[in-house]
């Protein structure tokens, strides 16, 4: 078949070369097409309980994480030039577009009693902005009267304050959010320059713009790197301009290809997505290497332009094409996830590898052929003396130290297993960010004199209508009951209710005094409810926690970002509180929110890193039944592939780095890349074992020569491609780099020594020949 297929390249070279370029721009059109993705990345998939918990609030009560938070620590917070100014910022924000409410110092409202009319009326506390110090201390004065701003706006006892924006949900979840979060800060930082106060920034739309930007500006970045260190690695194997260029063009193709596939799908760029271009540098190149590499061995040979040409299309062709399979399966797994993040980012990977390789294998040749024969200089690299010492050593050690060589590896597994066990699964809203970035810094601000500013939510369904209000408000007492438990954990702010809504009014009707703040009697609560009636003022924010018929209502926290493993023990305090209040027979109460949806989804990633790998070694099993018909040989050539992982995972335990849902990906994509050199020295060994009838020991002593060249040139471009991803901002991707190219150096040098030593003790159990040459 690989006959036909060379022939076929060769023969109608035009052909191909015009298909190529016609589908590249078509491609380059819908990549010039491709818009970045301003929704909140969905890892957990629509099935899963937390997931539909969650989407089931949104659509009573809209957005959770649609509030960003401008704070500000002062002792002279009510100054007057200072509160003017903090006023006029406010009214700005408030008048920007897209935003959907305002509320801080300078526009908190009060509720007065109306006894003629039997309702409350709402009214600003500053009617306008204060000209005069003591019209600024009696608005101070009169908010110190008002309990429901402590603790929500106003932390009294370390002067700090805050602006709560609210932002409409179609802007949320668009590209005018960047904008806004932008004039916003510019806004604020006009007050901070002014007043020399040093303004703190949070909240899940502020978090959001700031990590997208990163993903947008990392992903221009890692381009470039990816393209130079490629160039500079391609010059100095190949030592020629010509070879370099055309593997980095074919690779770019490749590139243009992934892109347009992308959108073709009518998927957008994401923070997984956004990684694909600079990762199909790194992975198509070696195709490039291992090509161009036999071409050149070949023409050494025999001198023989296009026969070197159909060699090298017909003896690499199958290895590569099995090569990339592999790879493409790694990613390719994703897609049993049913999450919509990974399932975009594993298809469109493994079908950008497997056109990338199709590229390579079409225009590689078809270029080399209208190219002029390299010159014996560029040639040397085929003879590198450190390349062959090296692969000497490595024969040596497999006819002759196998024994070590196992003991090498057993403790080396034992070391790495040691390491596993210490790894931990974490994730943080923002632990990919470092310590020191303002993101991570400002959001701690806000946990010391706000516990948080991460949304959590509590919905309660009463599964009637007005079961809120039903039975003497019996469901008031029990929020009341559960906002006293949540007060003794110090990671969850101070909520928003309608316990404490009515707490507000009942202040207000008892003339404004701040001591009858509280949730009144029945009694009183009845006399509360003829002030109400009306669906406007004071009722319009109560009916703000309620869904239309009042049987359902919602508790709102902010939290601290405590990370996965607390929250789990959190969650384990809290729901037998919650089911010990309202009983799950009567009432159906969800624990829910952006933040918990967030951190649930490491879980839900580290299950399916089980699965998705599970999966990849049997279909990379699969693919090694095309090289042999041999079980243990299946099954041990899966060896060198697993132990480079094993070890990552317990360097990932000593070094004390998280399993999240970047570095989860380490394990599924390097399998697959690792299997990489497993099928081309398989396929190099079964060559000489059926076609050149070589013995065991001939076979592997040529495989090694015949594939260690490229595999070393392989290792260093992957080492040092994926190497670039440590320059991100961004911990896990940073991490993800590293741990990546360490996998697969280690993954060459097992391929290298212990895939041959295995396949000549599986030869010597079946009593062949495995004495050295």
């Amino acid at each position: 078949m690989w006959n036909k297929i060379a022939t076929y390249i060769i023969r109608y070279r035009l052909l191909w070369v015009a298909l190529v370029f016609v589908s590249t721009i078509f491609m380059a059109y819908e990549a010039s097409k491709i818009e970045l993705s301003y929704n909140f990345a969905r890892i957990l998939p629509s099935n899963d309980p937390v997931e539909k918990e969650y989407q089931d609030f949104r659509k009573l009560f809209g957005e959770d994480g649609s509030v960003m938070v401008i704070g500000w620590q002062d002792p002279q917070l009510f100054e007057i030039n200072k509160f003017r100014d903090w006023c006029k910022l406010t009214q700005r924000i408030k008048d920007t577009e897209g935003i959907k409410n305002v509320l801080s110092l300078a526009n908190v409202y009060k509720i007065n009693r109306n006894d003629s009319l039997r309702k409350f009326d709402v009214a600003p506390v500053v009617k306008q902005i204060p000209s005069t110090q003591a019209e600024a201390d009696s608005i101070q004065k009169q908010i110190a009267n008002l309990p429901i701003y402590e603790g929500l706006i106003l932390n009294s006892k370390t002067n700090a304050t805050l602006i709560v924006v609210t932002f409409n949900d179609k802007e949320l979840n668009s590209k005018r959010r960047l904008s806004i979060v932008t004039d916003i800060e510019a806004m604020a930082e006009e007050f901070g320059t002014k007043h020399q106060a040093d303004l703190h920034y949070s909240g899940m739309p502020y978090i959001r713009t700031v990590n997208m930007k990163k993903i947008s500006g990392e992903m221009e970045l890692f381009m470039g790197l990816a393209v130079l260190v490629t160039l500079l690695i391609l010059w100095a194997f190949f030592r020629s301009l010509r070879l370099t260029l055309l593997s980095i063009v074919v690779v770019l193709i490749g590139v243009i290809f992934s892109v347009g596939i992308l959108h073709l799908f009518n998927y957008k760029i994401t923070a997984l997505t956004g990684l694909l271009p600079p990762l199909l540098i790194v992975i198509g190149v070696p195709n490039c290497v291992f090509l161009i590499n036999k071409y050149q061995v070949e023409l050494r040979s025999h001198n023989n332009k296009d026969e070197a040409l159909l060699e090298m299309i017909r003896q690499i062709g199958l290895s590569t094409f099995l090569a990339n399979m592999t790879t493409a399966i790694g990613f390719g797994v994703f897609y049993f996830t049913n999450s919509i993040l990974l399932v975009e980012f594993g298809v469109v990977a493994a079908i950008s590898v497997m056109a990338t390789y199709v590229l390579c294998l079409l225009l590689l040749p078809i270029t080399l052929h209208y190219m002029s024969v390299p010159k014996a200089r560029h040639l040397k690299h085929l003879d590198g003396k450190w390349a062959s010492g090296f692969l000497k050593k490595v024969d040596f050690l497999v006819h002759n130290r196998r024994r070590e060589i196992y003991m090498a590896m057993v403790l080396l597994i034992i070391i790495s297993a040691f390491g596993m066990t210490k790894i931990k699964t974490i994730g943080y809203v923002v632990d990919d960010l470092p310590k020191k970035d303002v993101v991570y810094t400002d959001l701690r601000f806000f946990e010391k004199n706000f516990n948080g500013v991460l949304p959590f939510e509590v919905m309660i369904d009463t599964k009637q209508p007005n079961g809120i209000f039903a039975d003497q408000a019996e469901v008031l007492y029990k929020i009341k009951a559960f906002q006293n438990e949540m007060e003794k954990f110090p990671e969850f702010s101070k909520p928003l209710s309608v316990v404490e809504a009515s707490r507000f009014l009942y202040q207000s009707y008892r003339g404004g005094d701040a001591k009858y703040y509280a949730l009144p009697g029945v009694l009183e609560l009845n006399k509360l409810t003829g002030y109400v009636q009306d669906q406007q003022g004071a009722a319009k924010q109560l009916n703000a926690f309620l869904n239309k018929d009042k049987s359902v209502t919602r508790v709102s926290f902010q939290m601290a970002d405590v990370g996965s493993e607390r929250i789990k023990e959190l969650m384990q305090k809290i729901r037998p509180k919650v089911d010990s209040i309202f009983s799950p027979a009567k009432y159906k109460v969800s624990l829910t929110g952006h933040s918990l949806v967030f951190l649930k989804s490491n879980d839900y990633l580290l299950s399916n890193l089980y699965e998705s790998l599970l999966i990849a070694i049997g279909l990379i099993a699969i693919v090694g039944m095309v090289l042999f018909r041999s079980v243990p040989i299946i099954l041990l050539s899966k060896l060198p592939c697993l132990i480079p992982l094993a070890l990552t995972a317990g360097i990932m335990g000593y070094f004390g780095i998280y399993f999240k849902p970047t570095t989860i990906l380490i394990f599924s994509i390097t399998f697959g890349i690792a299997s990489d050199g497993t099928v081309y020295f398989l396929t190099r060994y079964r060559e000489e074992l059926h076609k050149n009838g070589l013995t065991p020991s001939q076979a592997v002593t040529q495989s090694i020569f015949g594939t260690g060249l490229s595999m070393i040139y392989t290792a260093v471009i992957l080492f040092c491609g994926f190497s670039i991803f440590a320059a991100s901002s961004f911990g896990g991707t940073a991490a993800m780099g590293v741990m990546v190219s360490i996998t697969l150096l280690v993954a060459m040098c097992t391929n290298l020594i212990l895939l041959p030593a295995l396949l000549l003790s599986i030869a010597k159990r079946q009593g062949k020949n495995v004495k050295p040459s």
